[in-house]
């Protein structure tokens, strides 16, 4: 998860290495860290100027790949578990602090509810 220490140019190095250069200035100019990018999908990439469809698609496919996340399933049941395990601990690691930066996959698992 090296991602995580990602600063905004390594997060524009890696726009670029997926072709989207043109990008690059969107997640730079808007602070987008490797924490950051853990919140980039179709609807928060249009915040960053990033308006073509079949572009915001892919780009978040990407993200998700980085992540290691799946595709939210969007017809799932209310009554099912609500994210993957992965999704909440990303969620939980892109915030700042000392808290954060020290949580591991494996305590987060332990501290997680049932």
């Amino acid at each position: 998860m090296a991602f995580l220490h990602w600063n905004c140019e390594d997060v524009g190095k890696w726009i670029e290495s997926l072709g989207y250069s043109h990008y690059t200035a969107c997640f730079v100019e808007n602070g987008i860290t490797g924490r950051k990018l853990i919140h980039m999908n179709c609807r928060t990439l249009p915040k960053l100027g990033i308006t073509d469809f079949e572009d915001m698609k892919a780009i978040s496919a990407h993200v998700r790949e980085l992540l290691g996340v799946s595709e939210p399933l969007w017809g799932r049941s209310l009554a099912e578990h609500p994210r993957d395990d992965m999704g909440l601990f990303l969620e939980r690691k892109s915030r700042t602090g000392e808290r954060a930066d020290a949580l591991t996959l494996t305590q987060f698992l332990k501290e997680r509810p049932c």
